[in-house]
């Protein structure tokens, strides 16, 4: 376990994680998964709430090379990025051998519909959150996506997850359902093995300029405060 700026990610390969996934999904318990980018460190440094909500998780994963690069420079090492739609994409695609049951919560402009069409191991979607406990008991799912932006799919999380008791496992997931749903075209590999799939976004969805700025400006900027403050420490 790594605490990177108050955050606590676990130091995990991808192949590990899945092996915690699958754990979670038999032993009777519910759990939830975070993927902490660079976003969540930003805002978690002056919300404590959305700050103890990650920390409190059952996983927690670097989802962005600006996670991995910044927990070197403040000497601690994660073992990779990684993706939280690629998790969701291997879960829906049965890639990783999980076959359970599944719920989509969030997503706009019908995007939820669009991939529940596409999968047959969805078997519910609403964007509604009014009627989403209520629908989520009715279908019994043992695996809940959440896209409803950070940090308020993480907060709905740690506030809803005892009244839907079948999800064994559940997890925000920001932008993922418009990726999977066609809506936005993801960045193509060789970008995000450069760790340049924000630009990516940026470019594609210009509305997220705040998010950017936080990433780009905000967390350089704190991290190197904290680098500051380790090297003070050893003089």
């Amino acid at each position: 376990m790594v605490q990177l700026l108050g955050v606590k990610i676990n130091k995990v390969s991808l192949a590990v994680a899945w092996d915690k996934i699958k754990g979670f999904l038999v032993d009777g318990q519910q759990h939830y998964v975070v993927t902490v980018n660079t976003d969540f460190l930003v805002r978690a440094q002056n919300d404590k709430v959305f700050r103890e909500i990650l920390n409190q998780a059952d996983l927690s994963v670097a989802d962005g090379s600006g996670v991995v690069l910044a927990a070197k420079l403040l000497s601690q090492s994660l073992e990779e990025r990684i993706s939280g739609v690629d998790l969701m994409s291997s879960i829906l695609n049965q890639d990783s051998g999980i076959r359970e049951n599944v719920f989509l919560l969030g997503g706009r402009h019908g995007v939820a519909a669009k991939i529940a069409g596409r999968y047959e191991n969805v078997i519910g979607f609403t964007e509604n959150l009014d009627e989403a406990v209520n629908l989520i008991n009715r279908c019994q799912p043992r695996i809940l996506f959440v896209a409803l932006g950070s940090p308020k799919q993480e907060q709905w999380i740690a506030q809803n997850l005892s009244k839907v008791p079948s999800v064994k496992l559940a997890m925000g997931v920001g932008g993922a359902f418009n990726f999977l749903a066609g809506r936005v075209r993801r960045a193509p590999k060789f970008l995000r093995s450069l760790g340049l799939e924000w630009l990516w976004r940026t470019l594609r969805e210009p509305w997220r300029w705040r998010q950017v700025w936080r990433s780009l400006v905000f967390f350089p900027i704190i991290v190197i405060k904290q680098k500051l403050l380790m090297y003070n420490s050893y003089e």
